[in-house]
């Protein structure tokens, strides 16, 4: 429960960052805002075109009766915007991460150079091409990850009572875990720190994970909160890599110490 709940106070810590450094909000928006108008655009034309589309890939249903026909073509449209909104809510994160990637490394950088006791933020030494690459696979990566867990969370949904239930809480873990993932990386990345060590990081401290990504993928669910709580979260994010390689912060102190005893009290 300590975990979980300092996952959550870095998630406050991110955007109460954000809060003190009001000039570098609106570039942080920039990123999120780009992305939403092309999901929009894309979750738009699934809704005007997705029936079309279902009713030409199912030619086999043509000749059923009323109402059958009508049930079975609604329900795979329902089920392929279910499955688009699903897939929007999963990779919102990492298109709008690699579409950002120089606006959110500046924006980590200056979190790092802010809280480092001695005013400096690692530097990855890279080109910006080769950074955009290297987020790019990895992001790939964690998407087919993401979506091999939602097809089988999809499949599960159909259980009596199961599905109903424990699928979709399991479902908000899942996505808050590689929330978290494309988050972190910003930071971790800018270190050295290659996916697959990433991963086993953050699995090694789950409940501070889920702590943070967890109430955020709750959020994302609506876009445009999304949007104006990446710069916050990217900020956060920062915060917590930092804890999880155990590096020191100026901010470390009384402060700090009352903080987490009114957490664990």
């Amino acid at each position: 429960m300590r975990d979980l709940a300092a996952g959550f106070s870095y998630l406050l810590k991110g955007q109460r960052w954000m809060a003190r450094h009001g000039r570098h909000y609106g570039f942080g928006l920039l990123p999120g805002l780009m992305t939403l108008v092309l999901y929009v655009a894309a979750l738009v034309a699934l809704a005007l075109w997705g029936e079309d589309a279902v009713a030409w890939s199912t030619p086999f249903a043509d000749h059923w009766s009323s109402p059958w026909q009508g049930l079975f073509r609604g329900f795979l449209t329902a089920v392929l915007f279910a499955l688009g909104l699903l897939l929007a809510v999963l990779t919102f994160t990492a298109v709008t991460l690699l579409i950002g990637q120089p606006f959110y490394e500046n924006l980590s950088e200056k979190v790092d150079r802010d809280v480092s006791p001695d005013g400096t933020a690692p530097e990855s030494g890279l080109p910006l091409w080769r950074e955009l690459w290297i987020s790019a696979r990895d992001s790939l990566r964690i998407l087919v990850r993401a979506a091999l867990w939602g097809v089988l969370l999809f499949a599960c949904g159909f259980l009596p009572f199961v599905g109903q239930t424990a699928v979709p809480v399991i479902g908000f873990f899942v996505t808050g875990f590689f929330l978290t993932e494309e988050l972190t990386a910003v930071a971790l990345q800018r270190r050295g720190v290659e996916l697959r060590a990433r991963l086993t990081l953050l699995r090694s401290r789950r409940t501070l994970v889920w702590g943070f990504g967890t109430p955020l993928a709750v959020a994302f669910l609506v876009p445009f909160v999304a949007v104006f709580l990446m710069p916050g979260a990217v900020a956060g994010a920062t915060l917590m890599a930092r804890d999880l390689l155990g590096e020191e912060n100026a901010g470390d102190g009384p402060e700090d110490e009352t903080e987490e005893e009114a957490v664990t009290s």
